[in-house]
């Protein structure tokens, strides 16, 4: 069908929105499931029905005109209104939900996301779920960009107005060792000390965190691998700071480690469920319910069994007295 000329549709601009955010007409393909050469048709009648050119095509990755990066901040803003409409008469009885695309941290892909996943299918649906698992801080990105729609993630103290946060659960570091091994920085000095890669914001956490407190750790191995980091304490090559999530999402090493209280100041993280506001009505408030339920069930009792000084830091939160912020 050929579109009349001067008319800008919905899915041109949401077609311009996914090429900014991929940075190309094949990344935007990908990310909306079409062709190239549709996407790229799409793209130049929105250029023809606005009569200027919006991106340039030559540039790797694509980088936006004057004209387009006006032209951009409108778009969200129209998606945006959009979506909102969309989940405005789909919240009205969820079984009706279209499509939920959410973003879950790696830590729990063992046990809270196939569980989550399991109870939403059955209340919805006829939804199409799309999860991404990754590092909260591209989860955030993501989120920012309007490619997800809720993510569960580390809460990193960034806040933004369109922001509807909904505390999960609290957790400690915690200082991993070869079973045996006490976390004492006296007695562990002939151990490297393993760090959890600075690229990510659970590792910048823990160097800010030894650099407050001016404590300066040699280490030999920084990896981005849970269960890498926890074999090398396994095998007696090290030792880490990490999270009972962290230590539990590599399993088959347990018996070989030692969790203990930090031989240092104390840290923690929040998990938390972050989605913009008022997009999924009340989607986000039910979601939290139920993934604090699934947590409490699947992660807090059983590392509480283990590991019973836990007890005061490891803990579910949103409960009572620990509203949502938005």
């Amino acid at each position: 069908m050929v579109e009349s000329a001067g008319r800008i549709t919905l899915w041109a601009v949401e077609v311009f929105a996914a090429i900014v955010g991929e940075g190309s007409i094949s990344g935007a393909a990908r990310r909306l499931e079409a062709s190239p050469s549709s996407v790229s048709q799409q793209l130049s009648n929105l250029e023809s029905a606005l009569s200027a050119r919006l991106v340039d095509r030559a540039a790797r990755p694509v980088r936006l005109t004057a004209a387009g990066a006006l032209f951009h901040r409108r778009a969200l803003n129209i998606l945006g209104e959009a979506a909102q409409a969309r989940a405005e008469l789909a919240t009205r009885d969820l079984s009706h939900l279209s499509h939920l695309r959410l973003g879950m941290i790696e830590d729990f892909d063992a046990d809270v996301t196939p569980r989550f996943l399991s109870e939403m299918a059955g209340e919805l649906g006829s939804c199409r779920f799309l999860l991404e698992t990754g590092a909260s801080h591209a989860l955030a990105a993501q989120l920012s960009g309007r490619s997800l729609d809720m993510i569960v993630a580390a809460e990193m103290g960034e806040t933004e107005p369109w922001m509807e946060i909904h505390p999960l659960m609290e957790e400690p570091f915690v200082a991993v060792t070869p079973a045996g091994r006490e976390a004492d920085l006296a007695t562990l000095g002939d151990l490297p000390f393993i760090h959890y890669t600075q690229r990510h914001h659970m590792g910048r956490a823990i160097a800010s965190h030894l650099a407050r407190h001016s404590l300066q750790l040699d280490h030999r191995f920084e990896l981005d691998s849970y269960h890498a980091i926890m074999a090398l304490v396994a095998e007696r090559a090290g030792w880490t700071i990490a999270t009972p999530l962290g230590v539990l999402r590599a399993h088959r090493f347990l018996d070989r480690v030692t969790m203990s209280p930090l031989p240092v100041p104390p840290l923690s993280r929040s998990i938390v469920l972050t989605a913009r506001q008022g997009l999924l009505g009340g989607v986000p408030v039910r979601t939290a319910a139920r993934l604090r339920q699934i947590i409490g069930d699947l992660v807090i009792a059983p590392a509480l069994v283990r590991d019973p000084w836990l007890a005061p830091l490891l803990r579910l939160r949103g409960e009572a007295g620990d509203a949502a912020r938005s």
